[in-house]
This record gives C-alpha cells, sequence and structure tokens, in this order.
C-alpha cells in the first residue's frame, strides 16, 4: 500500500510539473511598443494628485538624450478592462495601481504572468500618501524591471532575424557572442577590438567590443572608464573629415552604476553623450557602455552602443542598442 501511494504521488507531482512546462510553452509573446507602459488605473483613482505623481515618476526627461524625452510612454485603461481583456494582457510592461483604506502599502512585481518577456508592477496604497512613499521608496526597482523585460524583448526580436555569420565571427573572435539582426554588419576590426553597426538613410546604430587584460579593481572606476571609452573611440571612430574623431562629451554628466549582468560578478553601466571632436563635422548623440569583468576575471570587456539619428528621437534606438549590449553570450 504504501508503494503504491508513493507511486500515486509521483505520477501527481509528473503532472503538475507538465502542467507548468506546457503552461510556460504555451505562454505568447508580449506585445506593445518600445518603452510604453500600460498603466490600469480607474478613473477616479487617477486625479491631479496621483496624476501628477504617476507623471513626475513615468513620464520624466530620460537622462543622457541630447533633447528631452520622455522615459516611458503611459496608456491608461481602467483595472476591470485590464483583468478582463486578453489584448491588455499582453502587455510587456503592466502597472496596476489601486489607492484604497485597507491596501497593505505594497509593491509586487510579477514577471512573464500573462506573456513572455512581461513584468506585472502591482501598487496596492492605502492612502495617496502612502502611494508617494512607495514610489519614492520602490521607483528604481520598477524602472529596473521595466528595463529587463524591454531588454529580453529587444534581444528576442533580434535573434528571430539574427546575422548568424555576424555572430559565428564574433564567437571565433571573442569567445563570445553578441545578439544582431540580419542587418547589422562587420565594419572592422583589431586586436581585441571589433565594430558593428547599421546604417540607413536616416540613422546609423553602432556596437564596439573591446577586451582589456584585467589587472586592477580601479580599470572599473568611473574615471578609468570614461578615459578609456575616449580611447576606443578616437583609436577606431574616425569623422567623415581627415582629423577629427569620436569621443564622449565631458561637459554634460554621465550616469553610471553598477548593474548586475549574466554571467558576470561585476559591472558597471553608463550613459552619457558622443561628439565628434577636432573637426567641423557637427555630430553626436547618446551612447550605454558595460564595462564587464570576464567570468574567469582575467578581462575588462567594454560594449558600447551608441546612436546617431539627427532628425529623430533618439531614445527607441538607443534601447535598441542597449538590448544588444545585454545579449553578451560566455562561451562554455
Amino acid at each position: 500500500m504504501k508503494k503504491a501511494f508513493l507511486f500515486l504521488s509521483a505520477v501527481v507531482l509528473l503532472a503538475a510539473c507538465n502542467s507548468r512546462q506546457n503552461e510556460a510553452i504555451m505562454k505568447k509573446s508580449s506585445s506593445g511598443k518600445t518603452l510604453e507602459v500600460l498603466l490600469a488605473a480607474d478613473k477616479g483613482q487617477m486625479m491631479k494628485v496621483t496624476r501628477e505623481l504617476i507623471d513626475s515618476v513615468f513620464r520624466q526627461p530620460q537622462g543622457c538624450l541630447p533633447q528631452p524625452e520622455q522615459r516611458f510612454d503611459l496608456v491608461n485603461v481602467p483595472v476591470s478592462s485590464l483583468r478582463n481583456t486578453h489584448m491588455f494582457q499582453m502587455h510587456r510592461n503592466i502597472i496596476i495601481l489601486e489607492v484604497k483604506n485597507g491596501n497593505p502599502d505594497k509593491v509586487y512585481i510579477d514577471r512573464d504572468k500573462w506573456a513572455e518577456p512581461q513584468v506585472v508592477v502591482d501598487i496596492a496604497a492605502s492612502s495617496e500618501a502612502s502611494l508617494r512613499d512607495l514610489l519614492r521608496k520602490y521607483e528604481p526597482n520598477i524602472v529596473n524591471a521595466i528595463y529587463e523585460a524591454e531588454h529580453k524583448r529587444m534581444i528576442k526580436a533580434f535573434f528571430n532575424i539574427r546575422n548568424v555569420e555576424l555572430m559565428n565571427r564574433m564567437k571565433e573572435k571573442f569567445g563570445f557572442e553578441l545578439t544582431f539582426s540580419e542587418d547589422f554588419v562587420w565594419a572592422e576590426e583589431d586586436d581585441g577590438f571589433a565594430w558593428i553597426r547599421k546604417e540607413t538613410k536616416d540613422f546609423s546604430l553602432g556596437v564596439l567590443v573591446n577586451v582589456t587584460p584585467y589587472r586592477s579593481q580601479d580599470m572599473l572606476t568611473s574615471e578609468k572608464i570614461y578615459n578609456r571609452l575616449d580611447t576606443i573611440m578616437r583609436r577606431h571612430v574616425p569623422s567623415p573629415s581627415l582629423d577629427g574623431y569620436m569621443g564622449t562629451e565631458r561637459r554634460v554628466d554621465f550616469g553610471t552604476r553598477k548593474v548586475d549582468y549574466e554571467g558576470s560578478d561585476y559591472c558597471i553601466e553608463t550613459h552619457g553623450l558622443w561628439r565628434l571632436i577636432a573637426t567641423p563635422d557637427k555630430m553626436g548623440g547618446p551612447f550605454v557602455s558595460y564595462s564587464i569583468l570576464s567570468p574567469d576575471g582575467k578581462d575588462i570587456v567594454d560594449v558600447i552602443g551608441f546612436v546617431y539619428a539627427p532628425r529623430f528621437e533618439k531614445r527607441d534606438y538607443l534601447m535598441q542598442v542597449e538590448g544588444i549590449c545585454n545579449s553578451l553570450k560566455w562561451k562554455k
């Protein structure tokens, strides 16, 4: 009888595991525009104070862009519409906002709840004052979770139309790969360096990869990173005229922070602006870089994504190169 019970338990456990696996397999791809957030909040809650508070977090200007562009685009729907409408549940970035007496004053972050990749942030506040405290306290967590979903979505989209030849070439040269779509080309290489780019009549996207032997911890300090980025840009990215070169724009503040990076024990993310130097050519734009300690601790890998789009907003283009920079897979 005991053996029969154990066998039945195993069957039930196996069925439950298969059910969860099937649910994961059947989960559909999330939808929505780049950096668009679906805000589920009832009209009665979105009064002036609450709306201003939400806007101050999600519609504030994104840093390190040459022109002001808001951090996210918000689309507001009632909570009941989200609960009852499959189309809304497929959105990749969802915030559920409920302010009422008796709420626990908590923020819940759920990933891939209805679709994949997806982040669902449920904010349950008991008052507007509590909502303000929750948003101020958890703003970095919420924004990071949304950016993580955006990166995953971008990587998945590029992987579906990946440039296999380019990715294999990078793996052979560096021992790791980045995910590029088929419209990127290998532009230049040198010892420990490669430049991959996408050129259209309206904009240009570039990714610079540079590998430097790791010598000391101060290689990952802000000043050392800035100097190294300048050296990489100056050495490898010339201006259209002969004498100029690419460099970081030191007259504006850089955004630097330590971030989690898959496969690495230490990574510094840097946002800033680049411009052409020592030339009359007026070109510039935003860039993002990741200075990554390799898993074996022997190298610093700098992956730099930059955008040139003089007649267009640049936030969404920057997210494309951020996705590429976050797609690095180390050789096993």
